[in-house]
């Protein structure tokens, strides 16, 4: 009866049928229970419930059990009913599971994410280095390629992937775009990349647009689909994934590499020691000038700290509007340049 049972709801694909199966076990085996041992302990409320758990698990520990013959019969009806219900249950869960693995694999899912960053375009090697340097700090990333791109091509990371045309709507709504933080273009060639970039700027609702380009001088192309729009250096991968984390950092290196304005100059120093703080203060005051970077023969130290100690000879790097002479850089920390 629970076999046929089991297959007669099978046909129904839901997951109530293990749910189903064992009510009508347990709402048919109590009374039958009742039945072959009238009065035993087995078939009071407090106590039916715990052994139908105990037994159609399969645990059995035996401190309840049938004695009558008839009994038994009862106990293995209700054995076979949980091992029918249980295959059942266990069977949807491995068939949903390897389904879900499938369609993951494959590309065909819907990402449910928000505040994630789509990249738009797979090109192996540079796509795994871009993703790594953004999910470093815990950032989702969404991988979404072209269909020539078959299978997940990093199942090991925690990057979701869809596949699909890019210049459909449906597909980058399946890759999560119109929720994402920040989406970068990076597709195959500069045509391409305006074609994905105009259905991206459809879609987006708040989203910041990244487009890598070859050639930049076909900015200007791109500016027609939106002046939002942030143009970067295709050869640039770390400026990419800077200006997707933090949108207008490609603004900030532009300007540091185009003469005029805040350039990057270095200097060396004739006086010392002097701490970081001291030459900081001193060359923002008198030269609105920011300390950068500081090399000490072969040790080269990036925003350094401020109680740091800088000896005589060490070399500086830092941002401002005019280049400094050693002399200079030595009256303005108030001390003469040594010869």
């Amino acid at each position: 009866m629970p076999i046929f049972i089991a297959r007669l709801l099978a046909r129904i694909s839901t997951w109530w049928t293990p749910v189903l199966v064992l009510a009508v076990v347990f709402l048919t085996s109590w009374p039958l229970m009742t039945m072959a041992e009238p009065g035993a302990d087995i078939t009071s409320p407090g106590n039916f419930w715990w052994w139908f758990v105990v037994t159609t698990s399969t645990v059995g520990y035996g401190d309840l059990f049938p004695k009558s013959p008839a009994g038994h019969a009862v106990g293995v009806y209700v054995i076979v009913g949980g091992i029918a219900a249980l295959t059942t249950l266990f069977t949807r869960l491995a068939t949903r599971i390897e389904r879900t693995r499938g369609r993951r694999m494959h590309g065909s899912v819907t990402v449910h994410l928000s505040g994630h960053v789509v990249l738009l375009g797979y090109s192996p090697g540079r796509t795994e280095t871009m993703v790594d340097e953004l999910s470093a700090d815990g950032t989702k990333v969404v991988v979404c390629a072209w269909d020539e791109t078959r299978t997940h091509p990093m199942p090991e990371k925690d990057v979701d992937f869809v596949r699909g045309d890019l210049a459909d709507e449906g597909t980058l709504r399946r890759a999560g775009v119109h929720k994402a933080h920040s989406v970068l273009v990076d597709a195959r060639d500069d045509n391409e990349a305006l074609a994905v970039a105009l259905t991206a700027d459809h879609v987006i609702t708040a989203a910041h647009l990244v487009v890598a380009l070859r050639d930049l001088s076909r900015v200007r192309h791109v500016r027609y689909v939106s002046d939002q729009v942030r143009c970067v250096q295709w050869h640039t991968p770390h400026m990419i994934t800077e200006e997707l984390k933090d949108p207008g950092i490609s603004d900030l290196y532009a300007q540091l590499m185009t003469h005029g304005g805040a350039d990057t100059y270095s200097v060396r120093l004739t006086v010392g020691p002097v701490t970081v703080e001291h030459c900081q203060t001193a060359l923002g005051r008198h030269h609105g000038a920011t300390l950068l970077a500081a090399r000490d023969g072969a040790t080269l130290l990036v925003n350094p700290p401020w109680d740091a100690e800088l000896a005589r000879g060490t070399v500086l790097y830092y941002m401002g509007s005019a280049r400094l002479s050693p002399a200079q850089l030595a009256s303005t920390l108030g001390a003469p340049a040594s010869r």
